[in-house]
């Protein structure tokens, strides 16, 4: 891969830049502290986000999407609530989960170095599904500084969309061959490879807690043009 020639990278960012799991579970956690209930909120924390990122993805492939991101947390988390019996969440508990702790969400630790680093030579954006006002909450919160925000809210249509994935590259002014996408996701990855982005997958093993990475079906996977264990890492091999 000739390193020179990528001039952005864009970035998956619930996931490959936000630790969604552990701000879920604790939210449920102290959801059900409040209330006497004990469940196991790890598992609840990976059903909202395997519901919600079920409502996101290809979004708007029928028509101008209806929602963002926040309603579909907001959406999901009542059915979620409805089938496992938890009606003793009140409004306090529904806000605190579906709103407060996306948010919140940490960033990984080798995040805020990494982006810094990478910064230094290209531009760097957040390209995602999240919502805008998401993606700048916890980019404040974690000192995040990113050159641009690619949100799908903004672009109209969602990943995985090829169109998604070409009007991101448009925003930039770049040919997708200049962008790098950058995701622990391989189906993202793979989306954005068919457009002909160039592709970095960052390993987050701990991104489902304690469970395997979960990924929708998307056909064959892999050779990516990068594969590291953290951002770091990556302003590395690109320095190289």
């Amino acid at each position: 891969m000739n390193l020179k020639e990528i001039k952005a990278l864009t970035f998956d960012t619930g996931g490959t830049v936000l630790d969604w799991h552990s701000g879920f579970r604790d939210a449920f956690a102290a959801a059900g502290q409040r209330h006497g209930i004990r469940r196991d909120w790890a598992a609840l924390a990976s059903d909202l986000r395997r519901r919600s990122m079920q409502a996101m993805l290809n979004l708007g492939e029928n028509g101008p999407p209806e929602y963002n991101f926040d309603e579909a947390h907001h959406f999901c988390l009542e059915a979620l609530l409805e089938a496992e019996r938890l009606e003793a969440f009140d409004a306090q508990d529904r806000r605190a989960i579906a709103w407060e702790a996306p948010h919140g969400f940490d960033a990984w630790p080798d995040v805020r170095e990494g982006l810094a680093a990478l910064r230094r030579d290209r531009i760097v954006a957040s390209f995602s599904l999240l919502s805008y006002r998401l993606i700048i909450d916890c980019a404040r919160r974690n000192g995040l500084v990113w050159d641009a925000v690619l949100s799908c809210e903004g672009l109209g249509l969602y990943k995985l969309l090829p169109e998604a994935y070409r009007r991101a590259a448009g925003r930039l002014q770049l040919d997708p061959a200049e962008c790098l996408m950058v995701a622990c996701h391989p189906y993202d990855l793979d989306a954005a490879r068919q457009v002909g982005f160039r592709t970095a997958l960052v390993r987050r093993p701990r991104e489902w807690g304690d469970q395997p990475p979960e990924t929708p079906a998307q056909g064959e996977t892999g050779a990516y043009d990068l594969e590291v264990d953290s951002i770091t890492e990556l302003a590395a091999a690109l320095r190289g």
